[in-house]
């Protein structure tokens, strides 16, 4: 097959090996860069909040959450690998054309407010390290991620900022220089404990909305056909359907990014919890209040890791975020969409995703408190993942989309558990809304 002169240069296929450890990573892909853009500096906010103002309270959320989230992404990545579509494209094949419309609505929304949060928090990280305002950094910031997204691989722009993410690992460090009190973190790690008012349950909810992201469905499944796209799978017919040994690579692949993904937040709350919580200082506010927790590790170097992380998570996460939406709604309308494009090929989908970056520099511009904002987006994709994941799991289990692929008993039972707890805790979010605490 001829290359198509309209896709941006991608590097060539890894050789096959029966190495087991070599194999291990070169299946890696789609479920790890989404595991990492998970710990967006939303995420990031969100833990710390999380540990400056529990402790090590809400530690437990780290190991509940982790199946929960794995079964949504593992479904979400059947999805693209049995459809051979993304998620919009298998809605849109299958259910009324109104549900699709609104779970892109709902999409947009949730995304465009993140990506407006995660550059405002990264442009508060480059004026703490800079010493210059903040608001030139957030356009900054923002056309760079439309030109490169836009322009070049998205595959090998991931690839490279992977390495900037890896200053999240400093809060393992940071954490265990600390000196914790390892058996009350033990406790609070497998026995929950929850505080019921409005301040608790809107952590909660942040929490879960940051880790159980409505963007990474659409991402996820997308980003399972891109892949076969980059195999030479350029047509729909070469695409649709799955082995058992794609499913089980796609599983590998999940499983591993939603375990990096909460390791990483399991420590980031530790860490916080460890040396803002001890210390007093039970209300961050800032970027440089945030970055505290690294001092054990880093010393006054802790605004520099802190700041390179926060950077580094938000340049992987807002392409991920632009392009999701994008994304869905390239497939709600028929556009030909990939990030493998380029621009004269894709008008429309590229036009889309740079209108959210571009809607999310506008507000963020606005934003006067980019951590309180940061949070905030934690807790409306809180609000908002619940009728999404019912979508997912809806898809996944129809057989006329799956066949023999359906979601399977316990796909199905964690799956619907995460669409449950979730709503769940919406509920409780209104329902303590106001009453203090």
């Amino acid at each position: 097959m001829r290359p198509d002169p309209s896709e941006k240069p991608e590097p060539s296929a890894p050789s096959h090996t029966h190495n087991p450890l070599v194999r291990y990573f070169q299946t890696l892909g789609p479920g790890l860069v989404t595991g990492a853009s998970d710990d967006d500096p939303s995420g990031i906010a969100t833990y710390s909040v999380a540990g400056a103002a529990y402790g090590y309270g809400l530690l437990w959320t780290a190991l509940f959450t982790f199946p929960l989230m794995a079964a949504i992404q593992l479904v979400c990545a059947r999805i693209g690998l049995v459809t051979g579509r993304g998620l919009a494209g298998a809605v849109r094949q299958y259910y009324p054309r109104w549900l699709l419309l609104g779970a892109c609505f709902v999409l947009l929304v949730a995304n465009v407010f993140n990506i407006a949060a995660d550059l405002g928090g990264m442009a508060e990280a480059a004026a703490m390290l800079t010493g210059l305002p903040a608001i030139p950094f957030v356009v900054l910031f923002g056309m760079g991620i439309t030109l490169v997204t836009v322009y070049t691989s998205y595959a090998t722009f991931a690839r490279c900022l992977k390495w900037l993410t890896a200053v999240l690992f400093a809060y393992i460090a940071a954490a265990v220089l600390a000196r914790p009190n390892w058996s009350a973190v033990l406790l609070a790690t497998f026995v929950p404990s929850f505080r019921w008012n409005s301040a608790s349950v809107a952590t909660l909810v942040g929490i879960l909305g940051t880790t159980i992201s409505p963007y990474l469905f659409f991402w996820q499944a997308s980003q399972e056909v891109e892949e076969e796209k980059s195999q030479g799978k350029r047509t729909l017919a070469a695409r649709r359907g799955a082995t058992a040994h794609d499913l089980a690579d796609a599983r590998l692949d999940v499983n591993t990014g939603m375990f990096f993904s909460n390791l990483v937040m399991f420590f980031i709350i530790l860490a916080t919890a460890s040396t803002l919580y001890r210390f007093g200082h039970r209300d961050i506010q800032t970027a440089r209040q945030a970055a505290e927790a690294l001092r054990p590790l880093a010393g006054d170097a802790a605004y520099l890791l802190f700041g390179l992380g926060l950077i580094g998570t938000g340049l992987l996460a807002i392409p991920v975020l632009a392009g999701s939406a994008s994304f869905a709604v390239a497939e709600l309308f028929g556009w030909r969409a990939g990030l493998d494009l380029k621009p004269r090929s894709a008008r429309r989908f590229y036009l889309v995703l740079s209108g959210a970056i571009v809607c999310g520099m506008v507000l963020g511009v606005l934003e006067k408190n980019p951590i309180h904002v940061l949070f905030l987006s934690a807790v409306l994709n809180g609000l908002l993942a619940p009728p999404l994941m019912v979508l997912v799991m809806m898809v996944g289990g129809n057989r006329k989309i799956m066949g023999e692929h359906v979601n399977g008993f316990w796909l199905k039972l964690l799956g619907w558990t995460a669409t449950a707890v979730m709503t769940a805790a919406a509920i409780a979010f209104f329902a303590t809304l106001g009453s203090g605490g």
